[in-house]
């Protein structure tokens, strides 16, 4: 028998009982479906998680002040005491040569004001590197110059959220506003971020050189000589920040006199192992999804062998006539495998249109992203004539190696 005659005998002996057989590929059905909605909705969430932790860098280093031990033993949280220094910055620029940018900062809450309106946001005081170790880009207006840095200018960059509620679509660029009691000129304003790795508005903040922050917007704190809460810097190579991180730790910790099996007076954050847990995670997440799916199309599969093996006892009479009339073993293996590779390529392609149509709908009307490309398509259809060769080949044969006398004695 060549392949189109096969076919049609398996299309024939499908539609004598088109109800079983269309109940059969129902597992299939949804299984297939299942894999395409739910590897794409993992898909869109890597991709979602990939896009938020990217504004985070992947090439640098946060160091805050604070995370030794105070009074008493008692541990204090990074950032709440000022053991970081401009000076220690100087020195991990001169020292470290893997580091490309260095920039300490310091940051606090405070209202802002203009006219009528007033909002309250972060301030962050700021060396010249923090723009470029966090991928701000000046979207209207110009940069702090040299003279703004070294002389506490009072000089302001707006984030987009600040400007938008402060002056709507108006330019702001020269105009006057209040932080706290201080009038500041606006410079300039950020192209905006939107959210970012935390759920947090990374737009929502003003910009001020660093020592204009410490003079003007810390407030009676009693600041060290040229304090900051943190420093970031950012290495020209991933490879490099793991060795630049040890290279880091070691200076800071000759710097500060600290003495073997002391703990730190800094902590320090790599953004690269935040980004590559997150992405692990979601990883997980999006295998442990199409395992789920697998398991349906799985269970569909073992619909066919059913079924297929029921129809191989029902059909013993009909095997041993054609074994009589010259069919040989391989023509009755490749019937019964065509009937069920057949039930499981109209389910896959009844599930691939429903599964389709179910990621666009979750992507559209749900609150979790999806992203559908031809792979995941082309992944669900690869399981669909799998499951049709694995399930089918079994009862294919066992009709195979039926003997033709017994076959023919059954009623």
């Amino acid at each position: 028998m060549n392949f189109m005659e096969i076919l049609r005998t398996a299309a024939f002996a499908l539609r004598g009982n088109w109800m079983r057989s269309a109940l059969t590929s129902l597992g299939v059905i949804i299984g297939i479906a299942a894999v395409i909605v739910m590897v794409s909705v993992g898909q869109g969430t890597q991709a979602e998680i990939d896009k938020l932790v990217s504004g985070l860098g992947s090439n640098r280093l946060d160091i805050s002040g604070g995370g030794g031990f105070g009074g008493g033993a008692v541990r204090l949280a990074a950032g709440s005491r000022y053991t970081l220094s401009e000076a220690d910055a100087d020195a991990i620029r001169k020292e470290i040569p893997e580091v490309e940018y260095v920039a300490g900062s310091m940051r606090g809450g405070i209202q802002v004001v203009y006219g009528e309106s007033n909002w309250s946001t972060q301030w962050q005081g700021v060396q010249p590197d923090w723009f470029d170790i966090n991928d701000w880009v000046i979207a209207s207006g110009q940069p702090f110059e040299s003279r703004d840095y070294s002389g506490a200018a009072k000089s302001v960059i707006l984030g987009n959220t600040v400007r938008q509620q402060l002056f709507g679509d108006q330019d702001p660029v020269g105009q006057s506003v209040r932080l706290g009691r201080v009038p500041f000129t606006v410079v300039a304003t950020l192209k905006p971020k939107g959210q970012g790795g935390f759920g947090q508005d990374q737009d929502d903040l003003v910009v001020v050189p660093l020592e204009t922050a410490r003079r003007r917007l810390s407030g009676a704190t009693a600041l060290p000589p040229g304090a900051v809460q943190q420093i970031s810097l950012g290495v020209g190579r991933a490879e490099d920040l793991s060795y630049a991180q040890g290279e880091v730790e070691a200076l800071l910790r000759q710097r500060h006199r600290i003495q073997p099996g002391d703990d730190d007076d800094f902590s320090v954050r790599n953004i690269a192992q935040i980004v590559a847990t997150r992405t692990q995670t979601t990883r997980l997440m999006s295998l442990l999804l199409g395992a789920v799916a697998g398991i349906s199309l799985v269970v569909g599969g073992i619909g066919i062998m059913n079924i297929m093996l029921v129809s191989v006892t029902e059909r013993i009479r009909e095997i041993g006539l054609r074994m009589a009339v010259g069919a040989g073993p391989g023509d009755i293996r490749k019937q019964f495998l065509a009937e069920a590779m057949l039930i499981s390529l109209i389910g896959g392609v009844i599930g691939i249109l429903l599964g389709v149509v179910g990621a666009l709908l979750v992507g559209r009307f749900g609150s979790l992203p999806v992203a559908l490309n031809g792979r995941v398509v082309g992944l669900a259809a690869g399981f669909s004539i799998a499951t049709g060769l694995f399930f089918g080949y079994y009862p294919a044969r066992k009709a195979s190696l039926l003997d033709p006398i017994e076959a023919l004695r059954q009623q």
